[in-house]
């Protein structure tokens, strides 16, 4: 085995300190956790193969960001989940700050998820995990679509509130 390449190296390194962000930009656009893991497993090893084409100094997140929109592309096709179109994705990227979202916001996320009533957490995580639509949802708990729409309005109201409430001002995304 020889010396490892240092540019890789630094690339890798990169990813890494990166690598909150591309997991919030994935989850932007497929909000299933386990998925989003295996995409950036995937992003890894292309960012890894891929490293002689990333120019030193230039904007590393943006060229992470257009390997994970064609991974999520790519993941979503063999999933059989609707494709997004490359112009959303590309908006998405645009849109994205490049501190949007770090381990720690996403972790407060998950926390505050569990704080819900048991019956916002369900509906959330058929909405948002499972991928499940509002007829789909009222068709599984027998509920109207209406009523599943409030609900899941009030739980994303509450949701944000506990968020904001557990974390530092600076830590909140600009608006």
């Amino acid at each position: 085995m020889g010396t490892p390449d240092p540019h890789m190296l630094r690339v890798q390194q990169l990813f890494v300190r990166h690598q909150g962000q591309l997991r919030a930009f994935v989850l932007a656009i497929w909000p299933d956790f386990g998925r989003a893991d295996d995409v950036l497993q995937e992003v890894f090893l292309t960012v890894s193969t891929k490293a002689a084409d990333f120019q030193e100094g230039s904007n590393f997140l943006a060229w992470a960001r257009a390997i994970t929109q064609r991974k999520v592309h790519e993941a979503r096709r063999l999933a059989r989940k609707p494709t997004i179109s490359p112009d959303v994705l590309e908006s998405l990227s645009a849109a994205c700050p490049e501190a949007w979202a770090e381990d720690r916001r996403l972790a407060t996320l998950a926390e505050c998820l569990k704080l819900l009533p048991p019956r916002a957490e369900q509906l959330v995580r058929l909405r948002y995990h499972k991928e499940h639509s509002p007829p789909e949802i009222a068709q599984l708990l027998g509920r109207t679509v209406n009523s599943v729409n409030v609900a899941l309005a009030k739980a994303r109201v509450a949701l944000r509130e506990c968020v904001n409430r557990h974390l530092a001002p600076s830590d909140l995304p600009a608006t």
